[in-house]
């Protein structure tokens, strides 16, 4: 069973084998996490994922889905892109933000990946709420089967880390 423990940090500070990106379906850098891993880890990624996007994803990353890259001058081996989905009150896409987790957690056993670090996928600027995307990230992770040894549920702000700590210790 994967361990999962929690840290209130930098995201591109974590020395895992493979980084979880929230990225944008154009794989081109965005804001928040997405921006901030593209500026840390340098023009290596951009052009990684631009190759991916000449190739295989011409038009893009769907919501949901997962693909890999470099790391580039991250301390962490791989970046594993994946694209969350955007909140909303109408529509239940539960199962989108679900798969987020799970489909990084496939290319991570793919890569043969033993210690990832996750951001808090689609929680800013797509608006989901905090507690659900919580018990979503950690339900996830904690039902599906990898070889993951260890997952890092990493967070920036300090009422996000409280959320995270009240859901993984059941509360």
């Amino acid at each position: 069973m994967v361990s999962v423990t929690l840290v209130r940090g930098d995201i591109t500070e974590q020395s895992v084998d493979a980084v979880v990106n929230a990225a944008n379906s154009s794989l081109l850098g965005g804001g928040g996490v997405d921006g901030a891993i593209h500026r840390k880890g340098g023009p290596e990624i951009l052009a990684a994922c631009r190759a991916l996007r000449a190739s295989h994803y011409g038009k893009g990353l769907r919501t949901g889905q997962a693909v890999a890259t470099t790391a580039g001058r991250l301390p962490a081996r791989w970046v594993i892109h994946t694209v969350g989905p955007v909140w909303s009150a109408t529509e239940d896409r539960s199962d989108l933000l679900a798969s987020c987790y799970r489909e990084s957690l496939r290319v991570a056993d793919e890569l043969g990946a033993e210690t990832v670090a996750f951001p808090a996928i689609s929680t800013g600027i797509y608006g989901w709420p905090i507690d659900d995307g919580a018990r979503i990230a950690i339900d996830t992770v904690r039902s599906t089967s990898t070889e993951v040894r260890e997952v890092r549920l990493v967070v920036f702000d300090h009422n996000a880390f409280g959320i995270f700590e009240d859901q993984l210790s059941g509360s």
